[in-house]
């Protein structure tokens, strides 16, 4: 069983979908699996995160933001890739730090998440995007 998952981002920052997940879930007769998540772009991330406090999130981009500045600040002169934007060559090493795809078990039909959970969007770009994510269920 398989879904695209169509994400839009408004630029950098964690864009949770854990309700969109769900909802396909339910919509589905599945006991038990495993259920994957890959998107399909090489500038934004996944991430299994906290979805209680905010501040996570903006600790998350801040800490990000500062680890892999633009292409404009003087520690990043060594990149050669520019021309899409500053924004863009770390965006790609961002992506290459954190996951692209997540393996999420389910369990008596419903996501095995923990309490405080929740499923990313993790857009590095600055322009708003329509990201794709892949849903495979195995069983």
């Amino acid at each position: 069983m398989q879904k695209l998952f169509h994400i839009a981002t408004r630029g950098p920052g964690l864009y949770e979908f854990t309700r969109e997940v769900r909802g396909w879930l339910a919509d589905l007769d599945c006991d038990q699996g495993l259920l994957t998540l890959f998107v399909r772009h090489t500038s934004c991330s996944l991430l299994i995160q906290e979805n209680a406090d905010p501040e996570v999130q903006d600790d998350l981009q801040a800490f990000f933001s500062r680890l892999v500045p633009p292409s404009t600040h003087p520690s990043m002169t060594y990149l050669r890739h520019t021309y899409e934007g500053p924004d863009d060559m770390p965006a790609h090493i961002k992506s290459a730090l954190l996951p692209v795809s997540l393996s999420i078990p389910i369990t008596d039909g419903a996501l095995t998440l923990g309490t405080w959970q929740g499923i990313y969007l993790f857009e590095h770009r600055d322009a708003p995007h329509r990201r794709q994510i892949i849903a495979h269920i195995s069983g």
